[in-house]
């Protein structure tokens, strides 16, 4: 199982995480990406593919301090936002311009 956390605009910003088969994670996540928008998802796989796909998500929750790490990033409400995102929809791949200079370091060694 892997653990992705949702990014929402929901209230109470609780930024949970749910667990995902290694199928559900490989059908979110396209590639080596650990990033996705969900209206991405919905129009890479069709509403009843995607609906398949994430439904069994909600039923999984996990606590953050339970869990062995976060595996990717699922964001709710970001469409109109997607060009602040790498192009990669990998973490590593940040704009420098936009993270500090412990995670410059850190990425680039992970790219």
């Amino acid at each position: 199982m892997k653990n992705i956390q949702i990014i929402d605009g929901a209230l109470n910003a609780t930024f949970s995480l749910f667990q995902a088969t290694d199928d559900e994670f490989g059908a979110i996540f396209v590639g080596n990406s650990d990033m996705a928008i969900i209206e991405d998802v919905f129009a890479r796989l069709g509403n009843a593919e995607a609906g398949r796909v994430i439904s069994p998500l909600w039923d999984r929750p996990i606590l953050k301090s339970e869990a062995q790490g976060i595996h990717g990033t699922l964001f709710y409400g970001y469409d109109d936002l997607r060009e602040i995102f790498p192009r990669s929809m990998r973490e590593v791949d940040w704009d420098e311009l936009s993270i500090n200079q412990a995670q410059r370091e850190l990425f680039r060694a992970k790219r």
